[in-house]
């Protein structure tokens, strides 16, 4: 089963319909499984709240399963940030994405639109699309 963790980039890329949302779209449907953490919910709300454009976010939210970190996601914190440094939501979201690749069979990958998120996740081993 092909898993990835999706950032909120790539939803709100998708739902703004920015350059290549379309490519970015048929990608994703190559997964099995998206996951991502709520805190994608809020910042894909804020950003289309802004752009006055909520209408098309059920049928977004629908594509994913939902993760909820059960402990303080501290060690993870502690080896990204020897990487290198993000903005806190972009932190939370690859803690959650390595909290989770123990317990995804055959790998987790790791989807987003970030130019710095990309780096920092493939230098923690995470495949992207």
């Amino acid at each position: 089963m092909k898993v990835a963790y999706v950032d909120s980039s790539c939803f709100v890329s998708i739902a703004l319909g920015e350059p290549f949302y379309r490519e970015l779209m048929v990608s994703l449907r190559r997964f099995d499984q998206l996951i991502s953490s709520n805190l994608l919910e809020a910042e894909l709300r804020s950003a289309l709240a802004r752009e006055g454009k909520e209408g098309t976010i059920k049928n977004l939210l629908a594509w994913l399963r939902w993760v909820y970190p059960t402990r303080p996601l501290t060690p993870e914190f502690d080896r990204i940030l020897e990487i290198g440094t993000l903005r806190g939501s972009d932190l939370w979201h690859l803690a959650c994405a390595l909290s989770l690749v123990s317990k995804v069979p055959g790998g987790l990958a790791f989807v987003t639109n970030d130019r710095r998120q990309g780096e920092i996740a493939r230098a923690l081993g995470f495949p992207g699309l």
